[in-house]
């Protein structure tokens, strides 16, 4: 039958965090992040909270997070 829901077949990488500031702001971002010397990095690290790893891709929770929305 027709599928209720979205699903996702693959993925790479992690999406932006919310309010980083467009694509300039997330390459910024990704750069003081991966350099504990970068002027912004400690700034950013409490900004955001959890460290970020910008490979990360979960299909289970992306899958899952899809579930919730009815076609």
């Amino acid at each position: 039958g027709p599928l209720d829901s979205p699903w996702c077949l693959d993925g790479a990488n992690a999406c932006p965090p919310e309010d980083v500031g467009g694509e300039p702001g997330y390459m910024d971002f990704l750069q003081a992040m991966a350099d504990s010397d970068h002027p912004d990095h400690s700034d950013l690290k409490q900004w955001y909270g959890d460290p970020f790893d910008p490979a990360a891709f979960d299909l289970q929770e992306v899958n899952e997070r899809l579930m919730q929305i009815r076609l």
